[in-house]
């Protein structure tokens, strides 16, 4: 962030270099976000679920930071533990000063009468009884999260790791190590995730529902061609190389799926061939940092049903799979003609072995839909409908055969982004909105889907965190953002704006950022901040946030900043996000040119002989395409480790938005 800073502001001292000053400066990163998010107390709420249903979270206070527990049940909130007594004994213990409001920790276990957490490598338990806190080395098990080289089981009894290639178990309670695969080679290990643009130690793995197996596979890059950096330095440099498929590649990452038993080491292969390494969300097999939502066990774990992605993204095939045995058998096929996805944010399919069904998503009307399929993938009967998509598939109530979900557009007269939550029937009957507020709103499930926590904002309106029960009926509001402090520095929030995409007939929403101190008599040059997508845009969320970027430090320098979805980008209609479907070239910029033009018609301040724009990655390629096909348009541009030519990126990315690589010839 601080080196795009100092690029914009590099641009804006070309401009502007007999007017702005080192105060100048000083003033645009006051405006920054690790100096304004510091500044909302009460924030949105994350909150963090006990198996009781109370659930605790972290909040910022004018003071510090404080850990409330809440009880939904009994509609209450307060103070996790006595925040001064824990300081107290924990710095007695650990021979250090501790500040009550500044612990030196960002997450907890709760116990009957005991808090524990991890300090640097120390896991450390507190009686808050006899306020005693001893601590001891921090174990492998507790640092199994997100983030860890490690997958533990549901039961927490055990995890799974990669060592040399291959897959081993590590008992949490005696630490002994079982190694579960003995034929993973370079090039063809367990577990691995390091295809491509991103790599981790963590394995792969889907657990079952009883902590013995784990679904995985054996990741085949034998072939795969290779990607290099030189480590410079004094001396000889390093050569760094990894495997890296490129679009057009003849041989690209594939895996092999198999059961592996965790209990009594053996390794079940499935009786196919080997998959393509896709998955029907994210530009890798799994998504949410390592998550491998494609694949879920039945709860009695005796099988596992899996989504194959083809190459090119067009075609999906649920199967599932017997666990003990590796047979196959076919449930459903959908192929489209440019990409399928499974959602925005969550895969959307749900395997119910229970009642023998199918939840399927699919954009094959226009929209994201949920779909309910028998056990041989027969169309029962189509659950949502009408305009709008169903982003996320949170809770399946197979009991009372109820569906709990989020989705953006279904809400008339609201911004066609904002996220809200429903409830719907199997029969597509009875649609219910249990988040009425015109916002965008964040929703965590308890683990018994009793209660949710909703906090909702725009981007120009703070949070506020409620619950809420199943049926949408308010429990108790928890947290209101209290942004007074933000105020006093001049702080604004960022004015939602809506312009004509290059059809003229299309609305487009955008962001804009003016300068704190802005006076309607002046000419502003407009900056335009772009990421084109496919698979975001240039707003991102649609949540309050007191920094989005370096868009406000910018405006501070004297800019008008523009983000602006254009078209080709998701959360609308599917032939919207489909627009540069095979001609990623577009980049969007018909639709920025005409949006910026636009606004400049609209708002006289707007100086559109002046106009810039930037951006990274993307937004990066996007920008020196903006100054090759637009000159007389942009007169600045900053690009930003730009992809400029997407046959030399990853294979999955190119291949998913332009499509396969056709040669012709030399």
């Amino acid at each position: 962030m601080l080196k795009r800073f100092l690029l914009l502001t590099f641009v804006a001292a070309a401009a502007f270099a007999q007017r702005l000053t080192t105060a100048d400066y000083a003033h645009a990163e006051k405006f920054m976000g690790y100096n304004t998010n510091p500044l909302v107390y009460g924030g949105a709420v994350r909150p963090a679920w006990l198996d009781d249903g109370r659930f605790w979270y972290r909040t910022q206070t004018a003071d510090g930071t404080e850990f409330i527990l809440a009880d939904p049940e009994k509609a209450t909130r307060g103070a996790a533990f006595d925040h001064a007594k824990l300081a107290q004994a924990l710095s007695a213990a650990a021979g250090a000063t501790y500040d009550a409001h500044h612990l030196p920790f960002t997450e907890i276990e709760l116990g009957d009468a005991a808090v524990s957490f991890n300090i640097e490598n120390k896991h450390w338990t507190c009686d808050t009884s006899a306020w005693k806190c001893t601590s001891q080395d921090a174990p492998r098990r507790a640092r199994g999260g997100r983030g860890s080289n490690e997958s533990v089981s549901p039961d927490k009894k055990r995890s799974v790791f990669i060592r040399d290639n291959n897959l081993w178990t590590r008992d949490a309670a005696s630490g002994k190590e079982t190694q579960l695969t003995r034929d993973g080679v370079k090039d063809f290990g367990y577990a691995t995730d390091n295809a491509g643009w991103q790599t981790s130690d963590r394995p792969i793995v889907q657990w079952s529902p009883d902590s013995k197996k784990v679904a995985t596979f054996q990741q085949d890059q034998r072939g795969v061609g290779e990607m290099y950096l030189v480590k410079t330095e004094v001396g000889h440099p390093e050569l760094r190389a990894w495997k890296y498929p490129l679009p057009g590649d003849d041989v690209v990452t594939t895996i092999q799926r198999v059961i592996i038993d965790v209990l009594d080491p053996n390794v079940v292969r499935l009786k196919m061939a080997p998959d393509q390494h896709r998955s029907s969300l994210c530009d890798d097999v799994a998504c949410r940092g390592g998550e491998w939502s494609d694949v879920q066990w039945s709860p009695d774990a005796s099988q596992v049903a899996f989504v194959s992605t083809s190459r090119d993204h067009k075609k999906e095939q649920l199967r599932v799979t017997n666990a003990a045995t590796g047979e196959i058998r076919g449930v459903l096929e959908e192929e489209v003609p440019t990409f399928y996805e499974s959602g925005n944010g969550r895969v959307n399919w749900k395997f119910l072995p229970a009642s023998n069904e199918i939840i399927w998503f699919s954009e094959r009307d226009n929209w994201g839909q949920l779909y309910l399929y028998d056990g041989a993938g027969t169309l029962k009967n189509q659950i949502t409908t009408g305009e709008g998509n169903v982003t996320q598939l949170l809770r399946v109530d197979e009991k009372n055969r109820l569906l709990y979900f989020l989705a953006v557009g279904k809400e008339k007269g609201r911004d066609p982004y904002f996220t809200h939550f429903y409830r719907i029937g199997f029969d597509g009957k009875n649609l219910t909105l249990l988040t009425p507020e015109d916002g965008n709103h964040d929703v965590s499930l308890s683990p018994s889907g009793k209660f949710f926590v909703d906090s909702y904002s725009k981007p120009d309106v703070p949070p506020v965190t409620v619950v809420r029960d199943e049926t949408g009926k308010l429990i108790a509001t928890i947290e209101k953002a209290d942004i007074s402090k933000l105020l006093a520095t001049g702080w604004k929030p960022p004015i939602p704006f809506t312009v004509k995409a290059r059809d003229g007939k299309t609305d487009l929403y955008g962001l804009m950022f003016k300068p704190t101190n802005f006076d309607a008599s002046k000419k502003y040059p407009i900056v335009n901040h772009i990421y084109p997508g496919p698979q975001t845009g240039s707003v991102g969320s649609r949540n309050f946030s007191a920094g989005r970027g370096d868009a406000q430090s910018l405006a501070e320098l004297g800019f008008i900043v523009i983000e602006l979805d254009g078209m080709g980008t998701p959360w609308r209609s599917k032939k919207f996000h489909e627009a540069y479907f095979g001609d990623m070239g577009d980049n969007t910029l018909p639709d920025q040119v005409a949006g910026m033009k636009e606004l400049a018609a609209r708002y006289p301040w707007i100086d559109l002989d002046r106009a810039g724009i930037y951006g990274h990655s993307g937004g990066g390629y996007a920008t020196a395409d903006a100054m090759f096909r637009y000159p007389d348009f942009f007169k600045v541009g900053i690009s930003e480790a730009g992809n400029h030519d997407n046959r030399e990126y990853e294979d999955d990315w190119g291949e998913k938005w332009q499509g396969l690589l056709q040669r012709r010839g030399d």
